[in-house]
């Protein structure tokens, strides 16, 4: 049987869209708690009600968002220091990845206090778990790994630097985004050209769907259908083929210095490939030169 200890922050994971998606645990934890922090009461108390879940005077309803995280994460320690139980959900999926939640952990983890995660729900590995990954060929095995990126900056330039990179990185990316963003993303993301990409929409809810095409076609799918850009995005950009040559870090260090101040592109080149800081800085100014 599990211990629910008191002067304990549970991170509880919320549904990203399907009310099913919730843990039984999750359900217990958020009747036993004394008081549950969200990241939108607006969003939250609904969602609580649809689990028979009151809040009020006996179980407030404490907002800590991104825009007041440092403050509300101080007003939290000093109830789990007073010996309560406070869980915290975000408005979908699992608390303090993408969404707020990180600087309340560390600031109750800084005060000697205990955090209880709760998995459950999270767009990350749902994508995942459909989009079929694997590590492309010339690789020794069928495994992969893969790299977390978010949101990418919502700058055109920003954007773009960050796709170069991704273009010049062999391993997989999960990517989200926002609907009023989608379109733009997928413009840039044609510079990928065939490289596979799984698109995830509305996923776990009744319009969801999910498709793998190359990079290049992404924003000619979300024009086919007025629908496509509605919705919450979960991409995945599948590895691609391994470097094996110095030319390979030669043709990384290019693409980036085509956009990147260049100590900035040689550090992501030399992180990427694994080659020799000081060797990509000599072949950058000699490629600067030419």
């Amino acid at each position: 049987m599990q211990h629910y200890p008191e002067a304990t922050l549970y991170v509880v994971a919320t549904p990203i869209g399907n009310l099913a998606d919730i843990t039984l645990r999750a359900l217990f934890v958020l009747q036993l708690v004394d008081a549950i922090a969200c990241e939108d009461k607006r969003h939250s108390q609904p969602l609580l009600r649809q689990y028979g879940i009151e809040t009020g005077a006996k179980k407030p309803l404490l907002a800590v968002h991104q825009h007041n995280e440092a403050e509300a994460s101080g007003l939290v320690v000093e109830r789990l220091q007073r010996g309560e139980r406070v869980a915290y959900i975000s408005d979908a999926g699992t608390p303090a990845v993408s969404d707020p939640g990180a600087r309340l952990v560390a600031a109750v983890r800084a005060a000697g206090l205990k955090v209880m995660p709760l998995p459950g729900a999270s767009s990350v590995t749902t994508v995942l778990s459909a989009a079929g990954v694997t590590r492309a060929e010339g690789s020794a095995d069928a495994a992969t790994g893969f790299v977390f990126a978010g949101f990418l900056p919502s700058k055109a330039g920003e954007r773009d630097q960050a796709i170069l990179a991704l273009q010049a990185d062999t391993r997989a990316t999960v990517i989200l985004e926002a609907p009023h963003r989608i379109e733009a993303l997928a413009r840039a993301m044609a510079v990928l050209q065939g490289r596979p990409l799984t698109v995830g929409r509305e996923l776990t809810k009744q319009f969801e769907e999910i498709a793998t095409m190359p990079a290049q076609d992404f924003a000619d799918w979300l024009a086919a259908g007025p629908q496509r850009t509605r919705g919450e995005f979960a991409l995945v950009l599948h590895a691609s083929a391994p470097l094996e040559s110095p030319e390979d870090g030669t043709r990384v260090l290019q693409l980036l210095l085509a956009e990147l101040p260049l100590k900035t592109a040689v550090k992501i080149a030399a992180d990427i490939t694994g080659a020799p800081r000081n060797e990509l800085y000599e072949i950058a100014l000699k490629l600067k030169k030419e």
